[in-house]
């Protein structure tokens, strides 16, 4: 049978004739660990896979002969300008010269996707269009963030165009921009 030994003296003597014990050195060598590292980073490295960049299917026109133009609705049409600063213009159907103040409006990026869903509930799918043009000072960014709303709104492909912006539309853009000094 085991015996268990129950003396108080836990190992540790005092006293004359008791030799100390030799204290050793409590290092630990890091250099392995280094090397176990750089080789968990390589392994992960190799064996994962890169993110596929992803791009948005445009249709475009197949040749420049304008008399394919697709004719739009004036209650189906919604254009949308891109403005410097973040800025969102956008008006219904086409400019009158006396309906100038109450048809060209402005909004923001946060505001537009509110907008572009109302316009498309409330028209006929056949008859919807949304024209985008950018300013000069628009930045590329605004006119991928336009896109991906219309992505993000479920507007099908076809009903959405980018065209150049008129002389009128860059004068009405600079003026408002004038007097909401934005620079």
């Amino acid at each position: 049978m085991a015996e268990m030994d129950t003396s108080s003296g836990g190992g540790h003597k005092k006293g004359p004739g008791v030799k100390k014990g030799k204290k050793l050195s409590t290092r630990v060598d890091l250099t392995p660990m280094v090397d176990l590292g750089f080789l968990l980073i390589t392994f992960f490295v190799f064996t994962t896979t890169m993110s596929q960049s992803t791009a948005m299917n445009m249709n475009e026109p197949k040749d420049d002969d304008s008399t394919q133009q697709l004719k739009v609705k004036n209650s189906g049409a919604m254009t949308i300008l891109l403005g410097k600063a973040d800025q969102v213009y956008y008006y219904y159907g086409q400019l009158e010269a006396d309906k100038l103040s109450e048809q060209f409006k402005s909004t923001t990026f946060k505001q537009i996707r509110d907008i572009i869903v109302a316009k498309k509930k409330s028209t006929n799918i056949d008859d919807l269009m949304y024209i985008i043009k950018s300013d000069k000072e628009s930045t590329f960014k605004n006119a991928i963030d336009i896109l991906d709303e219309m992505s993000i709104c479920a507007v099908p492909p076809g009903h959405y165009a980018e065209v150049d912006m008129t002389p009128t539309e860059q004068l009405l853009i600079k003026k408002t921009e004038e007097a909401n000094g934005i620079k």
